[in-house]
């Protein structure tokens, strides 16, 4: 291939493998004499050009390249895979209306501006959360579609500013990163429920249950998770269900292996059953 327009590959080696460690290459193995390949075709083309800052399109004819078919299992065509660093990283098969193809793509492409992500963890895992705020902040106004910098950026400002963190969720909308959606939703909840705690209904589970919210937006785990508990053995279904929540949130914002995951979850599971 010598430009963007021209899709056909040459050279499976160069023309795939090799391209696909800096851009997202998208293959699509078809044939002359397949009818619906000349139906996803121009689907593909079209994306392609819309696209061309996150993605490659190539074209494989399956009848001059059989050795690279039978490599990748190619049974039945069209055929389309996705290689990024010389792996296949996403693939379907068959004519896909423009919107599932589309669908598809946003599912699969990796974020944009990779580096800066992996720069921006690594800031957080140093405890440089300022270094990394302001790189963050910056690839969200260049890419205002990336949810992983946008769920980063919620939960480093989740516990200064959890309006901002709120705002942050609420243009996540891929199924991939529902938990960490619903984990920041949580925490905005709680943060709701203290700014109007007069909302909350009276009964025996009402102190401890603010009590338990005060010390998890303290980022006191130990006690939040204490309380939450006792809270659910008290009364399950306080505030709809608002301690399993808040306990399922703090195990995901810690991480499975932290030490208070591990001493908690057996206590919240008795409670809960």
């Amino acid at each position: 291939m010598t430009d963007s327009r021209n899709r056909e590959v040459q050279d499976f080696q160069r023309d795939v493998l090799e391209r696909s460690s800096t851009l997202p290459v998208v293959v699509d193995f078809w044939a002359e004499w397949c009818g619906p390949c000349r139906i996803l075709g121009p689907v593909l083309e079209r994306l392609a050009d819309q696209q061309e800052d996150r993605w490659i399109l190539a074209k494989v004819d399956t009848d001059k390249f059989t050795e690279e078919a039978v490599r990748y299992g190619i049974q039945s065509i069209p055929n389309v895979k996705m290689f990024f660093e010389g792996k296949i990283i996403g693939e379907f098969i068959g004519a896909l209306p423009e919107y599932a193809v589309a669908q598809w793509l946003k599912q699969h492409l990796p974020a944009k501006n990779k580096n800066q992500l992996e720069a921006a963890k690594l800031l957080i895992s140093e405890g440089r959360e300022a270094d990394a705020n302001s790189l963050l902040a910056g690839l969200i106004q260049e890419d205002p579609d990336n949810a992983e910098a946008a769920l980063l950026l919620a939960r480093i400002v989740l516990f200064t500013d959890y309006q901002y963190a709120s705002r942050l969720v609420k243009s996540v909308d891929d199924p991939k990163w529902s938990y960490q959606r619903e984990m920041i939703g949580t925490f905005v909840h709680m943060y709701e429920v203290k700014d109007h705690a007069d909302h909350i209904h009276d009964g025996p589970a009402r102190p401890q249950y603010l009590h338990a919210i005060d010390a998890a937006l303290h980022q006191d785990f130990r006690e939040a998770l204490t309380g939450f508990i006792a809270v659910i053995r008290n009364d399950r279904y306080f505030d709809d269900d608002g301690s399993r929540k808040a306990c399922i949130a703090i195990f995901r914002y810690l991480g499975d292996d932290h030490p208070l995951t591990l001493e908690y979850r057996r206590d919240f599971n008795n409670a809960l059953y």
